[in-house]
């Protein structure tokens, strides 16, 4: 059996669409790789793309997709909402069919290494790949962003994965890294207050002592005039969706506020949204395995 792996590069870059459709066709040219999905931002100036294939065909389009990335994407003219401190901003490598977690950290430290051998972008090594506790987590990792970065690799705890202390001066740096799936889910506020997506980001989010497994901040989507509690569910089902979305309803009604709306971010394991489903339709005894037509069809 050929062993899958699952690549969801993000870069900063979600308005030239010159540049996102670069992206798609360097995507596309890599025999044994398959784009499954892409998806821009222009308030986050960002771009995901998920993308499956075998071990060494996905190496060879993370890398190729960094390397256009570096030559298309010039963090020194970058605004967005979203942080970030790279033209990749972060590449990381999810185990999808008969290959372990350890040999995707394995792909990470391959592909970390070329990356910055051949185009001297200097790379951090986060969450199973990180080389510290301190690095497991993106957030930390990415603190200070592009304009802050300069001063942090000189800090001694600090110094690169691979690559010296220096940024590459338009590229930036790069996270590279495995990890099991996650789903990016985004709520948005009917409010133009930053503070309050801000103050529900910081309830939530497990750094401040909310939900564990979620990663959240608050972001304002300028082009629609309003704020966005804007998460990572690193394991949704150990933090349900439904659970952080109805804190987040109840934390906003304090403020006068409702949620418009939420959005799924790139591909997202079905489970996550069923769970939703099952919760809010109260479907008793429910058994997603036996239960979902998809489920016997696939098998």
């Amino acid at each position: 059996m050929a062993k899958l792996v699952e690549c969801i590069p993000n870069f900063s870059e979600g308005r030239n669409e010159e540049v996102i459709q670069g992206l798609v066709q360097t995507a596309k040219s890599v025999p044994g790789v398959t784009l499954l999905d892409y998806s821009s931002d222009t308030s986050h100036n960002r771009s995901v793309f998920t993308l499956v294939g075998d071990e060494e065909s996905i190496q060879e389009v993370a890398f190729q997709l960094v390397k256009y990335a570096s030559e298309h994407i010039d963090m020194t003219k970058h605004v967005g909402e979203h942080p970030r401190m790279g033209a990749t901003d972060v590449v990381p490598f999810v185990p999808i069919k008969d290959i372990t977690a350890q040999e995707c950290v394995d792909i990470s430290k391959k592909v970390a290494k070329r990356i910055n051998d051949e185009l001297s972008i200097p790379i951090f090594l986060y969450e199973d790949s990180a080389s510290t506790p301190e690095r497991v987590n993106l957030a930390k990792v990415r603190k200070g962003q592009f304009e802050g970065m300069p001063e942090k690799l000189l800090e001694e705890e600090w110094a690169p994965d691979f690559g010296e202390r220096k940024i590459h001066p338009t590229a930036g740096v790069t996270a590279v890294g495995a990890r099991m799936p996650l789903v990016a889910f985004n709520v948005n506020l009917d409010t133009s207050d930053i503070t309050i997506a801000n103050k529900i980001a910081k309830i939530v989010r497990a750094s401040s002592g909310g939900f564990k497994y979620c990663k959240g901040i608050g972001v304002m989507l300028e082009d629609r005039n309003i704020a966005q509690v804007s998460m990572n569910m690193v394991n949704y089902e150990g933090t349900p969706l439904y659970r952080v979305f109805e804190t987040i309803r109840f934390e906003a009604k304090r403020y006068g506020v409702n949620i418009i709306g939420s959005e799924v971010i790139g591909l997202t394991p079905a489970k996550a949204l069923v769970d939703c489903a099952e919760y809010y339709l109260q479907i008793e005894d429910f058994d997603y395995g036996k239960q979902v037509l998809e489920n016997h069809l696939l098998n």
